[in-house]
């Protein structure tokens, strides 16, 4: 069910956050009081268990212990502002084509101005995130071996059980060790076999994390459930071959060495799990999109048991302003914030949507260019994300929303295997390719009338073709970057670089800090090049 890990979200787990809080001496953590409670505690029995794995979901889409304020689990900004999500959405999606913010909270510009420095708070937050769902990761795993279940009298059963969620925190853990290996590249590393307490990480090369997280990914494909036979939400054998494949895609940029054809392993692997596309696009992004189909693993909201200011409520809040009209997006009010820029816009044949129905635009009162960035009437408005069902009815709560990110899903596969083919991998024919991509457009178009023939899928196509299919879902920064167009003069857009007709950026701009506070508590630690 949609609410698995959510309802699972009991005081247990605020307990074990109090625990936490006391050992991660590496993080910019809010310091809690643990009192009298101890790690065998937390840990005696399986519904503990199965509360802290629930905590560790909920750290990719919730800010803190109550929500959605009060207790955020990391300090040094606003914790609406401090979530997961919403880091990674902003960190992936404003210094690109496909958004701009009419907020300047902060240093927030830097992004779509792209010229951060290593004191960049969001950036700080997004890092501070990734590491603290890895010492979740890690705790449980601490806290799961063989010897400690046994110490603990568990029945063979509930060991069995226990076994299975650590394969799944491995996963998440997983995750985001890529997210650190692709946007911050060279790293602290952190696992379970080192000592709680204060400690200052080794850090790890780009090229040694890609190895550790491809070993670990390959090693828990087997202890994972079967793809679609685990509760929603929780991680299964094809989102651990969805992760291997992106990470397959991007080796190329990770470790310099190609790995297209296991990239088209993975990705087959997905599509003979059985796996269909929603016949319906605009289903994938709706308060019921659990119900929808192609979706590989989401990061589960849900606007009644789970309240946030950041995730979803931001996406889909952020997005509506000028004469838009809440009610038509499920919630209460509009912040005002987030839009694209002409060059998305003009990836479309028709912005209206008539030809192709991806092209989500609200252009009523609103301008193709953007004069102003921190004018919201400045530049598309997009309609992709609401809080309403497929029939038409508002989520459960107008202020914070119940759909749910699509963070994997199968069209992705698709345009994945398609790229891989072009670039040289094996395992896959090209008339393969030309299937899968034309399968996408024929849910955009309504018919075969978008279908391309094979002398017009290139490397270019797939890279716009990514953008239709995949705006605002937190893919577009390492597109670019693993097409050479991401700092380059080979592709402008407005406002890249600070300026209104967009320019070129210092190559450094491919790989985000290190943040300073981190490099300047850490002396086994080196910033990346050029900051």
């Amino acid at each position: 069910m949609k609410t698995s890990y959510i309802k699972l979200f009991t005081p247990i787990a605020l307990v074990f956050t109090l625990v936490l809080a006391s050992c991660v001496k590496d993080l910019d953590t809010v310091p809690l009081d643990p009192d009298e409670i101890t790690s065998a505690t937390v840990f005696e029995t399986l519904d503990g268990y199965t509360s802290v794995l629930a905590k560790a979901y909920a750290g990719l889409a919730l800010s803190g212990q109550q929500g959605p304020a009060g207790m955020p689990d990391i300090s040094g900004i606003d914790e609406g502002f401090s979530t997961y999500l919403r880091q990674y959405w902003k960190a992936q999606e404003l210094p690109t084509d496909e958004a701009v913010i009419a907020w300047n909270d902060g240093n927030l510009r830097d992004y779509h101005e792209q010229d951060w420095s290593e004191s960049n708070e969001f950036i700080t937050a997004m890092y501070n995130r990734i590491y603290l769902q890895v010492s979740y990761a890690n705790e449980f795993l601490r806290e799961s071996t063989e010897e400690k279940l046994s110490e603990r009298g568990f029945s063979e059963a509930e060991k069995e059980i226990i076994r299975g969620y650590r394969a799944e925190a491995r996963f998440l853990r997983a995750l985001s060790y890529v997210h650190a290996i692709d946007m911050f590249g060279s790293v602290p590393f952190v696992t379970e076999n080192d000592n709680v307490g204060a400690f200052l990480p080794e850090q790890i090369s780009r090229a040694d994390l890609f190895e550790y997280v491809e070993e670990e990914l390959l090693d828990i494909e087997s202890q994972l459930p079967a793809p679609r036979t685990n509760d929603y939400g929780r991680a299964d054998q094809a989102a651990a071959w969805m992760l291997l494949a992106k990470l397959y895609l991007n080796a190329e940029v990770y470790i310099g060495t190609e790995k297209y054809t296991e990239c088209i392993t993975y990705c087959k692997n997905i599509i003979d799990a059985g796996y269909d596309l929603d016949p319906d696009y605009s289903h994938l992004f709706l308060a019921d999109n659990h119900t929808a189909e192609g979706i590989i693993f989401p990061v589960i909201f849900d606007g009644t048991n789970a309240q946030t200011w950041g995730g979803m409520t931001f996406v889909v809040h952020a997005a509506v302003g000028g004469s838009m009209n809440v009610a038509d997006y499920g919630i209460d009010f509009g912040w005002g914030g987030t839009r694209v820029t002409s060059t998305f816009v003009e990836k479309f044949p028709d912005p209206s949507g008539a030809t192709d129905k991806r092209a989500m635009f609200y252009t009523n009162g609103q301008s193709l260019e953007i004069d102003d960035v921190f004018d919201f009437t400045h530049g598309y408005a997009i309609t992709k994300f609401k809080n309403i069902t497929s029939d038409g009815q508002p989520g459960s709560n107008i202020t914070y929303v119940d759909t749910d990110y699509p963070l994997f899903r199968l069209a992705d596969v698709y345009l994945m295997l398609a790229e891989a083919v072009l670039r040289g991998g094996e395992g896959a024919t090209a008339g393969e390719a030309l299937f899968y991509v034309n399968e996408v457009r024929k849910r955009a178009y309504g018919d075969d009338s978008g279908n391309i023939g094979g002398g017009d899928l290139t490397l270019s196509f797939i890279l716009d073709e990514r953008a239709r299919e995949l705006y605002w879902e937190g893919h577009r920064r390492t597109d670019l970057i693993r097409f050479g167009k991401f700092s380059d003069t080979d592709y402008l857009w407005p406002w890249k670089g600070g300026v209104p007709e967009g320019t070129a950026v210092d190559a450094k701009y491919d790989l985000f800090p290190l943040p300073a506070a981190d490099i300047g508590a850490n002396p086994n630690l080196e910033q990346n090049p050029d900051y």
